[in-house]
């Protein structure tokens, strides 16, 4: 790397940024995130992080500290304008496929310093901060970024540049990469209050489908609460955030003397994602590459999913070898499930977002019917599995999700195993170290008819089948020098 600063750039230091450079940094790749700001910013913004967000951000060392000031919420409701439920989503506090709940709240703040404080034990990693990438050249052996820093003007040369730099990405408007507008743009009034008496306020999440206002309240991280008012037409912002406006938006709660407000701001939700999400030797991640509405929580899930996608196959192409266009698979994966993603919350929008009397009313009837033939959905729609990219098409299981054990004692199965690749077969289960794990491990190999699954890094399924024909395909999809894959067979260390 004589002529490389870093393997990689990561334009922005928010948690899509700082979580891939720790996944990267583990792999061996040296990475130095530019972040502009000298602080993290120190109010809410992200509310909500899924059980498999918390799976990534367990690879990133970050999980028990973020999910110690998290709370949990058992039910998500959608409430008519009598506060009649509509339609509930429960079990949100169930353990996920993930091996964590599948619903934590959460104070970003408070995940950004966790998520820093395990890049600071990195060695192959920096955080620089106070350092703005303003422009970048890519000549195609590497990419070369002018960054201003509090000292001046430095270049820094990079393999790969990644932009992490959020919705309104520099980097993404420099590359000459546009947006697939998904049409949905609501502007709505967003109020995070501290909560000094939590007996007052609602225990789940709750959506008021109510054509007057229709508004969300939900639970944050510990100690705080939020609510989010749609703004109607000929409101302005500066009306909105005004104090005795939000005084009489909150009334109706009956919360005066429960709470206070910690922060009063206007966004507009919109539903809109990259038309490329790599160009040559720059890629986008995060808010960069993708933007959803809020109401299926899933804005900073989804840059998590990014960064752990991206990480291995980084990682995979700078450490290992792998061939370039290993990087190619990136959004062809990620892609479909994003839009899957911004469907289901462009739905749940458009629902809550019902406006005129007669619609809400024809709304609530036709969920009613629904409620009474049994034909609601329990909770949000499952995301479609990997059709298209790094796996072994056509094998059972390959493309799709692969479930965290946790044994009995409590210990988490990627803990065990740890970074990288898994061949997991039959014979495997007696090893010791997979003992605790047998029996999950066992029964998802029986429902799916194989004898062995590869796991990719990112815990999605390459393929089922017999093991030295997982290997050979692996070997196939990944180069000459693949990526490496743990094999776990007992008295066997590493395949690759």
């Amino acid at each position: 790397m004589a002529d490389f600063d870093c393997d990689v750039l990561i334009a922005g230091g928010g948690p899509t940024g700082v979580t891939l450079a720790i996944l990267l940094a583990r792999r061996g790749v040296k990475v130095i995130v530019a972040e502009k700001e000298a602080a993290i910013f120190p109010l809410p913004r992200a509310a909500h992080i899924d059980h498999e967000g918390m799976r990534i951000l367990q690879e990133a060392g970050a999980a028990d500290e973020i999910f110690a000031t998290s709370r949990r919420v058992a039910r998500y409701d959608f409430l008519n304008a009598r506060h009649k439920v509509l339609m509930r989503f429960d079990g949100a506090d169930r353990i996920g496929p993930g091996g964590w709940p599948g619903a934590n709240m959460i104070h970003q703040p408070s995940v950004e310093r966790a998520l820093r404080g395990s890049l600071a034990c990195q060695p192959h990693a920096q955080l620089r901060q106070g350092w703005e990438v303003k422009s970048f050249a890519d000549d195609g052996a590497g990419v070369t970024s002018e960054i201003a820093t509090a000292e001046g003007l430095r270049a820094v040369r990079s393999r790969y540049l990644v932009g992490a730099d959020g919705a309104r990405s520099p980097v993404r408007t420099a590359a000459g990469i546009v947006f697939d507008d998904l049409r949905f743009e609501e502007p709505w009034l967003v109020v995070d209050v501290f909560v000094d008496d939590p007996a007052r306020l609602p225990s789940a999440n709750l959506q008021i489908c109510d054509p007057r206002r229709p508004t969300t309240c939900v639970l944050m991280g510990e100690g705080r609460h939020r609510w989010e008012f749609m703004i109607l037409p000929g409101e302005t912002p500066e009306q909105v955030v005004e104090d005795g406006f939000i005084d009489t938006l909150l009334e109706p709660w009956n919360v005066k003397g429960a709470i206070r407000i910690e922060r009063k701001a206007v966004y507009t939700f919109r539903a809109r994602i990259a038309d490329r999400w790599r160009k040559g030797n720059v890629v986008l991640a995060g808010d960069a590459a993708h933007q959803t509405p809020p109401f299926a929580g899933q804005g900073l899930c989804s840059g998590l999913r990014d960064a752990s996608n991206l990480a291995w196959k980084l990682a995979a192409v700078v450490v290992d070898g792998a061939p370039d266009d290993l990087l190619d698979s990136y959004q062809p994966e990620r892609g479909p499930h994003l839009r899957a993603t911004i469907d289901m919350a462009v739905m749940m929008g458009r629902m809550v977002c019902t406006t005129n009397p007669w619609s809400a009313l024809a709304r609530d009837l036709k969920i009613s019917l629904g409620r009474v033939l049994g034909r609601l959905p329990a909770g949000p729609s499952d995301y479609p599995p990997i059709a298209k990219g790094t796996i072994l098409t056509g094998s059972p299981g390959a493309g799709r999700y692969f479930p965290q054990a946790i044994s009995a004692e409590g210990a988490r199965l990627d803990d065990v195993l740890g970074v990288g690749g898994w061949l997991l077969s039959r014979d495997d289960l007696q090893a010791p170290h997979l003992l605790p794990f047998a029996g999950p491990i066992a029964h998802w190999l029986d429902e799916h008819r194989v004898e062995a699954v590869l796991v990719r890094p990112d815990h999605y399924v390459f393929g089922t089948g017999s093991p030295g024909h997982l290997r050979a395909a692996w070997a196939a999809a990944t180069g000459p020098h693949r990526a490496p894959i743990l094999d776990h067979h007992p008295g066997t260390t590493h395949d690759g």
